[in-house]
């Protein structure tokens, strides 16, 4: 029989009236910071199912400002997040929409603008007692907690980079935990999730982006 612990039980230590719809929702956000790595000048977020219902009265719509401005479950800031957001200069819309057949109950879309132009999408949810996952990139599916040390590497769907991923973090002594890879399709963008038993030392990233198909390298702890 699986244990429960006293955590399980009580919750995560937070800020709001709920584990999914609050600590879950700065979770996702803050997830979706770390995937872009860059200034964040605008966030527009869709809400779906129990989160598009009950946002307002359980704050999940502040929790998701306050994620992207980098602030944890727990910081009392997130009950004014909209007013830091206006302080740093992050411009966001907040609306819902009608959730598709399949779809998790506490479901967010989030379309990033980064100062420099691009935009990232991830679709996030919240899957109890403050954990979170991001379930998609760019429309390209995953499974990202950041439970782990995990790096994200964006590629061109070509042979040769989990090969060149692996030989690194073994030069390096670092023991993979995981790693998947996921796609748009057959030749197109790919992105691999690489879950690891020891912190990484940034300065491992740029080694690992040095191959011609890799496109980005991004650590999130």
């Amino acid at each position: 029989m699986e244990s429960i612990s006293a955590f399980d039980v009580i919750g995560p230590v937070m800020i709001g009236p709920s584990s999914s719809h609050t600590a879950g929702a700065v979770r996702i956000a803050l997830l979706a910071r770390k995937i872009v790595h860059t200034d964040i000048a605008r966030a527009d977020i869709i809400l779906y199912g129990s989160f598009a219902a009950t946002y307002a009265g359980h704050g999940t719509d502040r929790a998701l400002v306050a994620g992207l401005l980098g602030f944890q479950p727990d910081d009392p800031r997130i009950r004014d997040a909209f007013a830091w957001a206006d302080r740093a200069g992050l411009a966001y819309g907040i609306t819902t929409g009608e959730a598709a057949g399949g779809m998790h109950p506490n479901t967010v879309d989030i379309a990033l603008l980064r100062s420099g132009g691009n935009v990232t999408r991830v679709r996030g949810v919240s899957t109890g007692g403050g954990a979170a996952a991001i379930v998609a990139i760019d429309g390209a599916a995953m499974d990202l907690t950041g439970e782990f040390p995990t790096i994200l590497v964006k590629q061109r769907d070509e042979p040769g980079v989990a090969a060149h991923l692996t030989r690194c973090l073994a030069d390096a002594g670092i023991n993979i935990a995981s790693m998947n890879i996921h796609r748009e399709g057959r030749g197109k963008t790919a992105f691999t999730v690489v879950e690891t038993d020891q912190r990484i030392d940034p300065g491992l990233l740029g080694l690992l982006r040095d191959y011609p198909s890799i496109l980005d390298v991004n650590l999130i702890e």
